[in-house]
């Protein structure tokens, strides 16, 4: 099975992530914030869109749907909890089901937070989760609709795949991110040496994303709200975790 995933560079700083199989040659989106960058992908490769699935409704993540709908015939997949609010779909999907593309079985996550609909894809034989804005490098989506609560329990539902799956997030905010991380674990070896080669990166004006999940498990502070030494850092030891985490997303937001 020869699976090729890439990452596609959207507006100011948002992602669309293509996954091509090529036996089959279908090809799949993962959300859709612009359409030229997406068909510019295609058509230097030579590839035909076959499917698209949406994390969530909010536009930077669908406007470009549309064009591509007139462009490429289409099974669109998304939350059945935000089918009021996103574009049509061909496939309404649910937290903990699985589903079949191109012979591929592509696991729902529930991953409430950032919305209460959003959903993220996890397809084992990519070795890739697509997170939208839930989980992102170095970081997490601010709480629009949903509770820290939530949002720690849906980071914990991505957190359990496998270290070496690759985490396909939805925006460039890896650098931004990063500088506060740095806020709350400045002492973070691992953490440290990841914003120098981020920083290398950015300098060249090259993606961060996707990143590691082990990766993030040990230098995002949002999926290590339960650490003793991150309570301590915050004075809040013996805190529950979720506070712990609520209290790290507050930081950020004032950040």
């Amino acid at each position: 099975m020869t699976l090729e995933l890439v990452t596609i560079p959207c507006l100011a700083d948002n992602y669309a992530f293509l996954l091509h199989d090529g036996e089959s040659r279908r090809t799949l989106l993962v959300d859709a914030p612009e359409s030229w960058p997406i068909v510019a992908a295609l058509e230097a490769r030579g590839w035909t869109l076959t499917d698209v699935l949406l994390t969530h409704h909010h536009y930077d993540h669908v406007d470009g749907l549309d064009d591509l709908r007139q462009a490429f015939s289409l099974e669109v997949t998304g939350a059945a909890a935000d089918a009021h609010r996103l574009p049509k779909l061909d496939r309404a999907v649910s937290g903990g089901e699985t589903f079949d593309w191109s012979g591929h079985a592509v696991a729902v996550l529930d991953v409430p937070g950032h919305t209460l609909g959003h959903v993220a894809y996890y397809i084992a034989d990519a070795g890739a989760v697509f997170t939208g804005d839930s989980l992102m490098a170095l970081g997490c989506g601010r709480l629009f609709e949903g509770s820290a609560a939530q949002m720690w329990e849906s980071l914990g539902r991505i957190a359990a795949l496998p270290g070496d799956t690759r985490v396909c997030s939805g925006h460039e905010y890896t650098e931004a991110n990063g500088a506060f991380a740095l806020t709350v674990e400045p002492g973070n070896e691992a953490l440290v040496a990841r914003m120098a080669e981020v920083r290398a990166l950015r300098a060249k004006g090259d993606a961060t994303v996707p990143s590691l999940l082990a990766l993030e498990k040990a230098t995002n502070p949002f999926l290590r709200a339960d650490l003793p030494q991150v309570k301590a850092a915050l004075g809040m030891e013996g805190a529950q975790d979720a506070e712990v985490f609520a209290e790290i997303r507050r930081r950020k937001d004032d950040f």
